[in-house]
Order: structure tokens, then sequence, then C-alpha cells
């Protein structure tokens, strides 16, 4: 049997590859990829499959509040790499990223419709999310791209909130409890750990003296995640190592800036400059100051048998 198409990136308005050709379209910001997104995908995968059509993602970069409030860095749960990996990992044909500018602001909703959806994309059906709202002065509701898909011919489904406990899913929701370090509350909202991406760089190396080497990232401007120990698992290539890192200010030597180490078990190599992805999966003690070196490494210690110890147990996320 052939291969099925690779997922296919769209930027700005460039025409679609004929694997897109009248997409049905799941549409939104779509930042950490969570269950909640992953109704709104799997609808439009439904529909598309229906249909017979592709499904792909309608996407915008920079995140629409990154563009009205510049002044403000958003922590971003998926910046715009890791959000396309999501997105083809959850089964689109491919994803169409739009630029978030001042021409795409000032858009009426009618405009969005007709010129963007209907004339450019042909899009043969649509599907958002209860809160989605588009257009000049955020104009475009759920319903009103309900009435606009019935006047110009094409499906539109909306997609009632998913719920943790009670509560609504949502990039929020998510971003709070990673800034409380409630990392499980946070992998139960994204159907997964939640997980960063970047070059390992050089630190002091402070930590290899101490017996704990540490594979060093500077997390993005504007990250909230709560300071201290973590348990971890690195992705590295192909391999998944697990780990117990640090993200903090190390107050017991500099107060620095802020840098995520991670010490990751049996295994020895050099990483500088290689791309590691690590997973949080537990939160297990604040960032603390010791009175000595020795005391430190007593906790480093503890710490790194509890993360073994909690990583070794099952886990579910999307219950």
């Amino acid at each position: 049997m052939p291969d099925a198409p690779a997922f296919a990136v769209v930027e700005g308005f460039a025409p679609l590859p004929p694997s897109l050709e009248r997409p049905v379209l799941a549409i939104g910001n779509f930042d950490g990829v969570h269950r909640g997104h992953l109704a709104v995908i799997g609808a439009a995968r439904l529909m598309a499959q229906q249909l017979g059509r592709p499904a792909a993602a309608l996407t915008f970069e920079p995140h629409p509040r990154s563009f009205f409030k510049p002044d403000t860095v958003l922590f971003r749960l998926t910046p715009g790499p890791q959000k396309l990996a999501q997105l083809a990992h959850a089964g689109l044909d491919g994803a169409i990223v739009l630029p978030f500018d001042a021409t795409l602001a000032a858009i009426p909703a009618e405009a969005f419709v007709t010129e963007v959806l209907v004339k450019r994309f042909a899009v043969a059906g649509a599907v958002v999310g209860f809160d989605f709202h588009f257009g000049q002065g955020r104009a475009g509701s759920p319903a009103f791209l309900q009435e606009a898909g019935l006047w110009h011919g094409f499906p539109v489904d909306v997609v009632e909130p998913m719920r943790d406990e009670g509560d609504p899913i949502s990039s929020s929701a998510i971003r709070n409890a990673l800034a409380a370090g409630q990392v499980g509350h946070a992998a139960h909202m994204l159907g997964r750990p939640w997980s960063v991406s970047g070059a390992v760089i050089h630190g002091d190396k402070r930590g290899r003296d101490l017996g704990f080497p540490t594979a060093n990232i500077a997390l993005p401007a504007g990250t909230t995640l709560a300071f201290g120990i973590y348990a971890v698992r690195a992705r590295v290539g192909g391999e998944v190592i697990d780990g117990v890192a640090s993200y903090g200010r190390r107050p017991t030597f500099d107060n620095g800036a802020a840098l995520l180490e991670v010490h990751l078990f049996d295994f020895s190599g050099d990483l500088y400059g290689r791309e590691m992805e690590v997973a949080f999966h537990n939160y297990l003690r604040p960032e603390l100051k010791f009175d000595s070196i020795e005391a430190l490494v007593r906790q480093m210690d503890k710490d790194a048998a509890t993360a073994k110890t909690v990583l070794a147990k099952p886990e579910r996320y999307s219950e």
C-alpha cells in the first residue's frame, strides 16, 4: 500500500497542496493542544471522513494575545514548532498557519468567512470550540460561523467544553496549574505530561562537581513554571531517559537567571548543542536554600531516589 501523505504545513496564504484541497478546518489558537483542543480536532477528523476530505488545523502565529498585548510576554505552552508537532500527532493531514498581524486583526468577521475560508481555502467544513471568536473586535462567534456556513454551503460543528474535575479545560487553566507546580493536574488537562524543548547549553559545571552532572536548558521568556524539583523524562533523538530536574535560580549558590537543569539517570555522553525535550511528570519539592553543600547533596540523593520511584509507577492522563 502507498504511504500516507506527510503532514503538510502551509504558511500564510500560500496555495494549498493537493493533500489539503477543500479541507475541513479545525480553527483555533491551539496553544497546548490540550484535551479540549483534541475534541475539536477529533470532530474535524470525523467530519472530514464523512465528507471524504482532508482535515487540517487553521491556526495563528504569533498568538493573538501577544499581538494585542506586545508588552506582556505570554507563557506559551507549545511554541510554534511544538504546536505543529502535536497537531501532527493528533492525526490531522496538515496545518495552515496564518500570520496574526494588524491586517488579520482588522478583517471583519464576515470577510474572514468569505475571503479567507471560502475564497482562499475553499473550506469543505469547519469545527470550532464553544469559546472561539474571530474577526475585528472578536465579533465572529461560533453561532455567527454556523449561520455563515449555512449561507455559504459548508457545515460547522461547535464543540462543547471538556472538563477536568468539573472545571473547563483551557490553556489558561493549564498555565495556572504549572505556575502552582501542579504538573499532574496539567497533564490530566493536556492528556500528556507538559514538556519543553531546547538546545542543551553550557552551565557552570557545578552539578558535575557535586556528582550530579546536568544538561541545561534556558526556558523561553514568560515561562511561569513553579521553581522546584521535578521527576522528568527526557527525549534526545530517539532515546527516552528518566531523570530529576531543578528549575529555578539556585539560591544556595547565586540566585541567577532561571535555568532548567536536568540530571539524567544512567547516562553518559556529550549533549551540548543537541535538542532535548523534557517532560514533567511529578513535582517533588520547592526550591530551597541549603546551609551547606553537604546538606544539598544529601537532599539531591533523596530527590533522585524519589524521582526513580514515582517514574516507575504507571500513569494515566486522559480519565
